[in-house]
């Protein structure tokens, strides 16, 4: 029992390095390159059928397969079935590109859009900025101007007892509320600015009319004033006005008999 011990202790060592021993079969090493990288050539296949096709050696591996060497089989060969994978994977690469593309394209358009009706951005437009802001400051400040600048105390007063200053209130209080509404809703970028020009032509337009009421109040204000001295008798009027009218209609018929 111990010598068969002993004998196979000896023997493993040499069996181990026999099983290291490379390989070195030139049929393996064709079919492995071949299926690889190198070319699918047919020439490669081994072993060959030898003079007038007697190797039985080739009919033992080929025999069975006679359509095997025409086929190419390598995975990365043009039409190999990983060089497909890497076409679709190319494919699929640029349908994704392209779908990325287009939604870039949607994500841009949406901002540019949301930015054109948002009102969130209505105060950094270049006509708000360069032009609308400062023609129509009077309707953001409406009721905080001193409107009566220049005029009398009783220009003042009579403006503020007939009305026309509560009109003119009224109605610059209307459009700055429209004003503010164009400037906060949600509303496309041209249609806002329509909208600040139409509010601009009504303001001049009603600011037009309380200037001219302004200058009449001037002049309503001279007439009633002369009225009044006319009523006092403080101009007296020229002619005798102590006659009676049948004074008066004596007078005319005597003339008219001359």
């Amino acid at each position: 029992m111990k010598s068969k011990i002993l004998i196979t202790m000896m023997l493993v060592p040499v069996w181990m390095a026999f099983a290291q021993i490379p390989i070195r079969d030139r049929h393996i090493t064709n079919q492995q390159e071949r299926m690889v990288f190198k070319q699918w050539d047919r020439r490669k296949f081994t072993p060959r059928k030898g003079w007038l096709g007697l190797n039985p050696l080739y009919w033992l591996t080929w025999g069975l397969h006679p359509d095997y060497p025409k086929k190419d089989l390598r995975p990365l060969g043009p039409k190999g079935p990983q060089t497909q994978r890497l076409a679709l994977v190319i494919a699929m690469q640029n349908t994704t590109d392209t779908y990325k593309l287009h939604s870039d394209t949607l994500r841009n358009t949406a901002i540019s859009e949301a930015i054109n009706y948002s009102s969130l951005f209505s105060d950094l437009d270049p006509l708000w900025l360069l032009y609308y802001r400062y023609q129509l400051y009077p309707l953001m400040v409406a009721g905080q101007v001193d409107e009566f600048a220049g005029l009398s105390e009783k220009e003042k007063s009579y403006l503020l007892r007939n009305g026309a200053y509560g009109w003119f209130l009224e109605e610059t209080g209307i459009l700055s509320e429209r004003l503010n509404a164009a400037r906060t809703t949600i509303l496309d970028r041209g249609s806002r600015i329509i909208a600040y020009q139409r509010l601009l032509t009504e303001y001049r337009k009603l600011y037009s009319t309380w200037d001219t009421k302004k200058r009449n109040a001037r002049q309503m204000l001279a007439l009633n004033d002369a009225a009044s001295k006319i009523r006092k008798k403080e101009f007296p009027l020229a002619g005798d006005y102590s006659k009676t009218d049948k004074q008066i209609a004596d007078a005319i018929l005597s003339k008219s008999k001359l």
